[in-house]
């Protein structure tokens, strides 16, 4: 059964028609982009329009993939610059590419429209309400085309778009990628004695993991900080959530979370005790290993332990106790202090300050 990421990039589920991907200053998402687009293209009768607003094109194809005009449609706005370079604005850009796509794959059976990113977006319009209404429209172009069509949206973190973008009214169904450093979970498995599931419950787990997720300052230090070891196109691990749609046998979907692994050297989606810098955190103590206690009994100069001779004689040694012999204090019956009064006790009834006058 593929995992769920690898379900999202490669075998996208009818009528999840929106994927986000989102980066962070300490965690770029790219690879895995990269990964949607490349797959996007190789299924069949489908079309995609890229738009590469902050990464180049070809940091997503290579050039015998932008010689696909067939299946892909290219826009480079890498350049723009508002109110200094010249040519269509952004709408005018996704009006004309759209018209070309639809004329050109009647006979497709899914379209798919990737934005890289939306916070160079918003920028550009420089109006949250006017970009989300844009989206918004993207998103209706992709629902009408129906099958596996998708609007994937990459994001960098914090964004004013984000929570719009996540909300149901935006879109009911959502399949939601985020790229987190490995040194967050070698960070929390350190200070709060929590190691990702299945070695640790994943209530107890997702509890501490996302509230620190959130916080993207403590990412930030975790990686650029005077202990941190920088970012780059290395392992990482993936957040996925995947709220509403369907599932491979037509039932309905709540809502999915699941953490998995980025592996360059692996060729992509992995399991998280597979990241070469997870290993050591990942990896289970035998039980035999787990059960062995050291004797506290070792290494002293003299001997603690008892012979067999000595355990017996030990134990047919009676013990001095005042009330042997005497039935047990029951439950039911009330409390009582029992007390052997000693040789120098004085327990005459007498009022010891009798001789007081007062």
């Amino acid at each position: 059964m593929p995992s769920l990421l690898s379900s999202a990039i490669a075998h996208p589920a009818r009528n999840q028609h929106l994927l986000l991907l989102q980066s962070s200053v300490a965690q770029t998402c790219l690879p895995v982009l990269r990964d949607v687009v490349q797959r996007s293209m190789e299924r069949a009768r489908e079309k995609t329009i890229l738009f590469c607003l902050l990464y180049p094109p070809l940091s997503f194809l290579d050039k015998a993939s932008r010689a696909q005009t067939d299946r892909l449609l290219v826009v480079d706005r890498t350049t723009y610059v508002p109110g200094y370079s010249d040519g269509l604005d952004f709408n005018d850009d996704v009006a004309s590419f759209l018209r070309s796509a639809i004329m050109d794959s009647i006979q497709s059976s899914s379209l798919n429209i990737v934005i890289d990113s939306v916070d160079t977006l918003l920028s550009d319009i420089n109006s949250v309400s006017a970009t989300t209404r844009i989206l918004s429209e993207l998103l209706s172009i992709v629902r009408t085309r129906g099958g596996t069509s998708r609007l994937i949206i990459h994001v960098l973190a914090p964004c004013p778009l984000l929570p719009i973008l996540t909300q149901t009214r935006f879109s009911p169904s959502l399949t939601h990628l985020i790229a987190h450093p490995t040194a967050l979970l070698t960070h929390i498995a350190s200070a709060y004695l929590t190691l990702p599931p299945p070695l640790s419950p994943p209530e107890k787990f997702w509890g501490v993991f996302i509230p620190i997720s959130e916080r993207h300052y403590e990412s930030e230090k975790l990686v650029y900080g005077s202990a941190g070891e920088g970012s780059g196109l290395q392992d990482f691990v993936v957040e996925i959530l995947v709220r509403g749609g369907a599932d491979a046998t037509g039932r309905r979907r709540g809502v999915e979370r699941e953490l998995e692994g980025w592996s360059p050297a692996l060729g992509g989606p992995c399991e998280v005790r597979e990241l070469d810098s997870l290993k050591s955190l990942c990896s289970e103590k035998p039980a035999t290993e787990m059960q062995i206690v050291p004797d506290p009994t070792q290494n002293l100069p003299f001997n603690l332990n008892l012979t067999q001779e000595q355990a017996k004689s030990r134990a047919q040694v009676p013990l001095p106790y005042a009330h042997e012999g005497k039935p047990p204090v029951q439950a039911s019956m009330p409390a009582a202090i029992l007390y052997d009064p000693d040789s120098a006790d004085d327990l005459d009834d007498d009022d010891p300050d009798e001789d007081l006058d007062i």
